[in-house]
């Protein structure tokens, strides 16, 4: 072969395998999320979106005008495959129009398809801009889940006023419960330097519809109030505002009596709620605050809990410490979240009941503009917990749901678990607040009680990894939140199905598969880890088993105080007969609860101590039917990694393999937790693991 031939053939195999590295080297790093905008892959349905829109029409140049016009030039010419022209009026068929309409509401926004001038228009409108924002991502959503663009008669607006990330983030970067590397905010950074990732965050958000975010962890740095500091959350919140995020701030209590205010306000000697000079010192910082910030959110608060000060240090009450901040930020329109996760320095002889205990008394306290934000269950986001009792029970004041994102007790970044089942679990709970039908999402939105004022917090799962959320998987649940937050009457199933038509593929086969793999994840991660109502079995990572562990600091941060397993059983007696933790619930939940014969066996041993021997509805001992689970959890999870692995050749290569290490991990851990936490319990039940459970 001559010289010349060969260096071509030589060239072109290069050339070859270069591309084949690029390829996999640009494939899906999880970056853009659920906002790819790939081209449509069905030739039908992309003649029909081509022939749908062929121009737009934004009637508005405001910067959030702007975002849209931006928006729909990413999302249209990457979908349709061409360059989509921006006109000021509407001149041929296939215009997509945009403009506000006064009758509607802020954030409410409808599409339609309606003839405009004798032209076929597809129109968005809203009140204000940022409801046509929302609009545009709900028509760019249906675009990328592949549903028709016809017959268009669709209403939107959120069933939930405040819808906020709360982010645990530091001064120092790093973030509590975080496992998606650092926190995005790059103070030394601001505000000279803004990030683009900033506005990536912004527009993710948007697209659910979350309206706010608190950018500091609520074990709060007084740093954060600095005027230094203002400034720099002053140009977060510009990057923030044309997509309608407001930012807010945790706050420390004891502030007044750490730092001075921009007009010379303070050290003070106290930070007493009721004291002239706390309340003229709250008023100050205030008017600084929004000097810088003009839209500033409010403050979300955690006083008085695992050692953060707080009202009670001043034999004040919790409604005394809300009302003082209340009243500072209530002529700028602010807000207060104060936080219910609250039980005494000295151990509760039942820390669950603690939250009812102290806020029920106050219910007619708190300030209009205050929000009592309590996390779902009554203790800590365990896997599962009984709803908290706090929601339908106060009346007069508004009860937000603090919900987690990031998995700090349901395997981090690691395992695969989809949260939006949970999270249905507990939206759909019938607290019987006002007889049937009184929900914890009536609750919360403001139908059971009348509450002007709603809200829902979710603890973010973000930080500086490439693909955001640690695990690709777990950007599902940052985006089943914004969506439930916007609507808590979609299903999990429909959310799961958006999200992985946006994010991974749309192939109907594999479609059906990962929805199916992802719905079983929430229940197959608690019987591996605390099965029929056990609770708080983790180690002090919080991360793997550790029923074993009986001394902490406090007792009650020890799995074997809540497990409380001995010879003659196992679960934490909060029946009438023990903690009556059931009375804080209404009837009929507080008598089903109460009788273990009727207690459903999901709560089983959250509410009762139960004999190894006792029979289960299934038919099996306790201590069977408590094999059965764990085995039922960790079969799960393998037969998940088997499923996915039958993906191989139908998702991208990069998520695929990412994906892929994380579950055989999965597998890993879970099997710990199963065989940790039998072996442990199994030496006081002295029963044996039932043969047709280990030969299954």
């Amino acid at each position: 072969m001559k010289p010349k031939k060969m260096f071509k053939i030589a060239m072109l195999a290069f050339i070859i395998l270069l591309c084949g590295s690029i390829n996999h080297s640009f494939a899906d790093d999880g970056y853009d999320l659920w906002l790819k905008y790939n081209k449509i892959s069905d030739s039908q349905k992309l003649s029909e979106y081509q022939a749908a829109i062929s121009s737009v029409v934004v009637m508005g140049d405001s910067p959030t005008c702007k975002v849209i016009k931006d928006e729909l030039q990413k999302g249209l010419s990457g979908m349709l495959g061409k360059d989509i022209s921006f006109s000021d009026s509407i001149e041929k068929d296939g215009t997509l129009a945009i403009y506000t309409l006064k009758e509607l509401g802020d954030e409410e926004f409808i599409i339609k398809n309606l003839r405009v001038d004798d032209k076929d228009c597809i129109i968005i409108a809203s009140g204000k801009d940022i409801g046509l924002l929302y609009g545009t991502f709900d028509l760019l959503r249906m675009m990328q889940t592949g549903k028709s663009l016809d017959n268009l008669n669709i209403s939107s607006k959120p069933k939930i006023q405040i819808r906020v990330l709360n982010h645990w983030d530091n001064r120092n970067g790093s973030i509590e419960r975080g496992y998606a590397g650092k926190s995005l905010w790059k103070w030394d950074e601001l505000p000279d330097t803004v990030d683009s990732r900033y506005t990536d965050y912004a527009r993710a958000n948007a697209s659910l519809g979350i309206n706010g975010s608190v950018l500091n962890n609520v074990n709060s740095d007084a740093v954060f109030f600095t005027t230094e500091y203002l400034k720099k959350i002053a140009k977060l919140a510009d990057v923030f505002r044309p997509y309608g995020i407001k930012v807010y701030l945790s706050i420390r209590y004891t502030l007044p009596s750490q730092m001075k205010t921009e007009n010379g306000i303070g050290p003070l000697q106290t930070a007493d709620p009721l004291d002239p000079t706390v309340i003229e010192w709250w008023k100050d910082k205030a008017q600084e605050i929004y000097k810088y910030i003009p839209d500033f959110g409010g403050f979300l608060v955690k006083a008085n809990s695992e050692g953060q000060p707080g009202p009670q240090d001043y034999d004040k009450t919790h409604a005394d410490g809300a009302n003082l901040l209340a009243d500072a930020i209530a002529p700028y329109g602010g807000i207060v979240m104060y936080r219910a996760f609250v039980y005494d320095p000295d151990v509760d002889p039942d820390r669950a009941k603690r939250a009812y205990m102290e806020f029920m008394p106050l219910d007619e306290q708190f300030k209009s503009n205050v929000l009592v934000q309590a996390k779902n269950g009554p203790v800590d986001f365990q896997p599962r917990e009984p709803v908290q009792p706090l929601f339908g029970a106060m009346v007069h004041t508004p009860v937000m749901a603090e919900l987690q994102v990031t998995q700090e007790y349901l395997g981090w970044s690691t395992h695969l678990v989809y949260l939006a089942p949970m999270w249905k679990e507990y939206l759909e709970f019938d607290t019987y607040a006002k007889g049937e039908g009184s929900t914890m999402a009536k609750v919360i939105d403001g139908s059971v009680h009348d509450n002007k004022l709603t809200g829902i917090a979710g603890v973010s799962n973000t930080g500086d990894d490439r693909n955001w959320c640690g695990h690709f998987f777990a950007q599902s649940n940052w985006f089943a939140y914004g969506r439930l937050a916007w609507d808590h009457e979609l299903t999990a199933e429909e959310i799961a199905e958006d999200w992985i038509k946006m994010s991974i593929t749309t192939d109907s086969d594999a479609i059906n598969t990962i929805k199916t793999m992802m719905m079983g994840t929430w229940e197959a991660c608690i019987n591996y880890q605390e099965p029929l109502g056990l609770h708080h079995q983790m180690d002090n990572s919080h991360y793997g088993p550790g029923p074993q562990i009986s001394r902490a600091s406090r007792i009650d941060w020890t799995p074997a105080y809540y497990n409380k397993a001995d010879e003659n059983g196992i679960g934490f007696d909060r029946s009438s007969t023990g903690s009556d933790f059931t009375s804080q619930y209404f009837s009929p939940w507080k008598e089903i609860f109460d009788n273990i014969e009727t207690c459903p066996d999901k709560y089983l041993l959250w509410f009762h101590h139960v004999a190894w021997d006792y029979k289960m509805k299934s038919g099996r001992t306790l201590w069977d039917e408590l094999c059965v689970k764990y085995y039922e959890g960790t079969d799960y999870v393998e037969q998940m990694a088997k499923t996915w692995e039958s993906m191989k050749d139908k998702v991208d290569p990069e998520i695929f393999d990412h994906v892929t290490a994380k579950l055989n991990q999965h597998v890993i851990d879970s099997a710990k937790w199963r065989d940790t936490c039998i072996q442990y319990f199994q030496g006081f039940s002295k029963m044996p693991i039932p043969e047709s459970v280990k030969n299954n």
